[in-house]
């Protein structure tokens, strides 16, 4: 799919089918088959879109109401938000450490989740869409979260994560010093009976399989780029308790206390194909400032190797 030549019109999204559309005898249907074919366009959201008369012809140009208005779905309550990438599609924000991603149905009428600060977000800048997060974050992980800004784009990015096709790179500081052959954790991950917030490797747990790159070892700790083939709950803290090398301050997996207050993981890279286009979009997370000092006081131990 490639798709170059597109525009917005208020709740309208104008293509230019060309020949394979213009040229034929029924438009109409010519126009759903190029939809179906050409932008993998999603069937139900199709069938959807044409029972409110949302695709239309005008001359050239094919017309969809991908961008009609939609209720926000959460209440909007404000936080500063860290916009890392933005348009028309999707939204890449920044998680900080000790914001919980979403609602979780509790009474904490005052705590502001990170959905609740993209809905302020979207009413601020008059956006009257849907808040939709694409993947997730532990409440005490940093790094960027993918939302969809349209019906479109979250069938394509749900497809994209159920094919695996969104690429999440973390960094991390582990106790110890990992082994130089510690490449691949391939362990099932399944729920703990002993313990309502904590996984564990069980044999009867889901497939789960975590790369590991060694970036610096130090005298007691080790920096690491992890890369994930699956996405289970917990599952880079599981998977280093469960290699001997638990995070930096991950109370839960049995990680040592630090002054960071929290487990020492941050997402670094988000990779993802647009849901149009199908260009690729890259976004990078810098460092926040406790993981760098962390890095930092570690660093300046007495160094074991690189």
């Amino acid at each position: 799919m490639s798709i170059k030549s597109w525009k917005r019109r208020g709740q309208w999204l104008e293509l230019m089918p060309g020949k394979a559309v213009t040229g034929k005898e029924d438009r109409q249907a010519a126009a759903e088959q190029w939809l179906l074919s050409e932008l993998m366009f999603p069937e139900k959201l199709l069938r959807q879109l044409k029972a409110t008369q949302g695709v239309q012809l005008a001359g050239d140009r094919l017309r969809l109401a991908l961008f009609a208005v939609q209720p926000l779905g959460v209440e909007p309550r404000w936080a500063d938000l860290d916009v890392l990438y933005e348009d028309d599609f999707c939204l890449v924000v920044h998680k900080p450490a000790g914001m919980k991603l979403h609602p979780d149905g509790g009474r904490e009428e005052k705590v502001v989740t990170l959905d609740h600060a993209v809905a302020s977000y979207y009413e601020i800048n008059g956006m009257e869409t849907s808040v939709r997060h694409v993947h997730r974050l532990d409440e005490d992980t940093t790094g960027p979260v993918l939302y969809a800004k349209n019906a479109f784009a979250l069938a394509k990015l749900d497809e994209a994560m159920r094919l695996k096709a969104i690429d999440r790179q973390y960094v991390a500081i582990t106790g110890g010093q990992v082994p130089s052959d510690l490449r691949k954790i391939d362990a099932p991950i399944g729920k703990d009976r002993h313990h309502k917030q904590r996984r564990r490797v069980s044999e009867g747990g889901q497939d789960a399989i975590t790369h590991v790159d060694i970036v610096h070892v130090w005298e007691r700790a080790t920096l690491v780029r992890l890369k994930l083939e699956t996405g289970r709950t917990h599952q880079i803290r599981v998977h280093l308790s469960y290699a001997g090398y638990p995070l930096v301050g991950d109370k839960l997996y049995g990680g040592r206390s630090d002054i960071i207050g929290r487990q020492a993981l941050h997402g670094e890279v988000l990779s993802f194909n647009h849901p149009l286009t199908g260009a690729l979009i890259e976004v990078q997370d810098p460092w926040p400032a406790d993981f760098e000092q962390l890095a930092a006081r570690e660093s300046h131990s007495v160094e074991g190797q690189t």
